[in-house]
């Protein structure tokens, strides 16, 4: 069993930043393929970044290109997600999520089997 746990959520004004951290157990985390979703109210989950078991994969929604940085640290078992110039439209419940193995990229919810319980991000206009 893998637990996962997000914190950095908060209130920020469209055009600033947030930085999410991500802790999850497991002495293998180095084998974890690491993602981050979102869920705005009244809409589906949907895949933000990810990143694979060394951190030389990573991949983005387009959204978010450009704006947002997914890392890890596996000394730490830790990914970040790095949010930069934030707009009210990414406003949502951030969901940190883990699917141990070796694949490189998955963005579907069902791809993966470990989730946390979410962390608030509001962007103000």
């Amino acid at each position: 069993q893998v637990q996962v746990v997000e914190s950095g959520g908060g209130l920020v004004q469209a055009g600033g930043s947030l930085r999410l951290s991500c802790v999850a157990s497991g002495r293998t985390f180095s084998r974890y393929l690491m993602g981050w979703f979102r869920q705005a109210p009244g809409k589906e989950r949907e895949f933000v970044a990810c990143t694979s078991w060394n951190g030389g994969s990573t991949s983005y929604a387009e959204p978010v290109k450009g704006r947002f940085t997914i890392s890890r640290d596996n000394a730490k078992n830790t990914v970040y997600l790095e949010m930069n110039s934030l707009k009210p439209e990414d406003t949502a419940v951030y969901y940190c999520a883990t699917e141990p193995g070796w694949a490189a990229f998955h963005n579907r919810p069902e791809e993966y089997t470990y989730w946390g319980q979410g962390t608030q991000v509001t962007v103000s206009s």
